[in-house]
């Protein structure tokens, strides 16, 4: 495997992006743990008509088919698995990514809270000095957004919202999830040919 990324859903809007962040993770060969909340659920419901299977054994055989992963490549851990890697200081990710990250995770992350174990495995990549990416869906944004996006970014997250550009000339609602998925895998630092990068025609 090369890298190991967290990646965690929860209930923001946005859940295209998640996915396709996974399915380009298990393509480049990384190995991705996989977590999400109880509010993720509704959302892939809602936003994909997709049913999350709530047990992790059934997860991983669902998306380990979905994305043709390779045995052991993919991990899925329920809310409180606390005896899973990403809950220890001593075996952290090289990276996790929030996406879509919901408001009620930014602030529970940015007060250090671990009551579940998107919050603890977050907590661990701070305080291990790893990179975390949020990727917030809400607008507007509120003070109290902001300012918790801020106390993130002082204490070395990436804040990246999911702001879909138009210099690439999408034509489809997937072109701009892909834009988005792209920049996530660029800071991840994780290869992709998602979209045709600024100024390559020249």
């Amino acid at each position: 495997m090369n890298k190991t990324v967290a990646l965690a859903l929860t209930g923001a809007s946005g859940m295209p992006y998640g996915l396709k962040v996974a399915e380009c993770l298990i393509a480049a060969a990384a190995r991705v743990y996989l977590l999400y909340s109880q509010a993720a659920h509704v959302v892939a419901k809602q936003e994909l008509d997709l049913v999350l299977p709530p047990r992790p054994n059934e997860a991983e055989r669902f998306f380990t088919e979905r994305w043709s992963a390779q045995p052991g490549q993919l991990r899925v851990f329920s809310r409180e698995d606390w005896f899973a890697p990403v809950a220890s200081g001593s075996n952290p990710a090289d990276a996790m990514v929030i996406c879509p990250c919901s408001m009620g995770t930014v602030a529970a992350v940015a007060a250090g809270l671990s009551d579940s174990l998107i919050e603890r495995a977050a907590d661990v990549m701070l305080k291990e000095g790893r990179k975390l990416i949020l990727v917030p869906r809400e607008m507007p944004f509120s003070v109290l957004h902001l300012e918790n996006m801020l106390t993130l970014a002082r204490a070395g997250a990436v804040i990246m919202p999911a702001c879909p550009a138009f210099y690439h000339h999408p034509t489809s609602v997937a072109d701009m999830v892909d834009f988005v998925a792209a920049r996530v895998l660029d800071q991840v630092g994780v290869p992709h040919e998602l979209m045709k990068r600024w100024g390559s025609d020249r």
